[in-house]
């Protein structure tokens, strides 16, 4: 699916804010890591997209009751869910000059007892025309994204069957449902009771 972006150029997503604060010296120092290992965009993507799925738990996974939601947090802390996984990956991103976004999309639960919104990334590789999709939640049994560029290997695709929807909009910052969710809640146990259910 190709995001609608929400503001128009390029800019927007190339900023830093208080919670993809892509300057903060942390973002940075971790950035330049990738980057060193890599030497070109494609390969530092790739490389970052596949440190913050992989070495970032999943808190909800890793039962970890902290809630992250600042970019620089969510690196330091090693820790947080899809959201904040998705603040880290785009500040690294923007960190180095790649245009990047937030995407969301409509999840249903399995055993029907409602559906929650789930955070993921889009990104702009430098000399291409179109947004790519990833999703840096975090694998595990039943759940496996992959970096790629062209065909979408996320999380979870969705099932319109069952009402489950891909929001359209490449969101620069979160929006407020998102960071007032996070914001407000003092542990995960609070922050699942707050989860948004739509934008």
């Amino acid at each position: 699916m190709e995001p609608i972006q929400e503001h128009p150029g390029l800019t927007a997503y190339l900023a830093a804010d208080e919670t993809i604060d892509s300057g903060h010296p942390l973002v940075q120092e971790t950035a330049a890591a990738l980057w060193a290992g890599t030497g070109d965009a494609y390969s530092y993507v790739e490389a970052a997209f596949e440190f913050v799925r992989d070495t970032i738990s999943h808190s909800a996974d890793a039962d970890d009751p902290r809630v992250t939601w600042r970019a620089s947090d969510v690196l330091r802390e090693r820790t947080g869910i899809c959201y904040a996984k998705a603040h880290a990956l785009t500040a690294l991103l923007r960190a180095k000059d790649v245009p990047a976004g937030l995407c969301y999309q409509l999840l249903g639960d399995d055993d029907g007892s409602g559906a929650v919104v789930h955070g993921l990334i889009a990104l702009r590789l430098p000399g291409r025309d179109t947004w790519s999709r990833l999703d840096p939640r975090g694998n595990k049994p039943g759940v496996d994204a992959r970096f790629s560029l062209d065909a979408e290997r996320l999380a979870f695709p969705v099932r319109p069957e069952l009402g489950e929807v891909d929001y359209p909009t490449l969101y620069a910052a979160p929006p407020e449902p998102v960071l007032h969710a996070l914001r407000t809640s003092p542990d995960r146990a609070t922050l699942w009771r707050a989860l948004p259910t739509g934008l």
